[in-house]
């Protein structure tokens, strides 16, 4: 019986958890500046709803350096960003 249960939660935690991945939302946004030494990048973007905040011009930290290549300046891109560590990270670009 314990076995069960264990399954059970595994499953519901995997479930969970993939949901999580597809959940992410992508936003539109407009490469403003890409500073690849501080890894950030400066992107006027529209609504980012998953962080309840409104459309405005900010500055991203960029952990992923092939991120970073995939960023020019005035370029139309849609998004991903998500807390890491406590700070606003684009952890996808399309």
């Amino acid at each position: 019986m314990k076995t069960a249960m264990k399954l059970a939660v595994a499953a519901l935690l995997s479930l969970s958890t993939a949901f999580g991945a597809f959940a992410q939302e992508f936003t539109k946004g407009v490469v403003n500046k890409v500073d690849t030494k501080a890894k950030k990048v400066t992107i006027k973007h529209e609504d980012l709803k998953g962080l309840d905040m409104p459309a405005m011009t900010m500055v991203f930290r960029v952990e992923d350096p092939a991120l970073l290549e995939k960023l020019k300046e005035g370029s139309n891109i849609e998004f991903v960003a998500e807390r890491v560590n406590g700070k606003i990270t684009v952890t996808q670009v399309k």
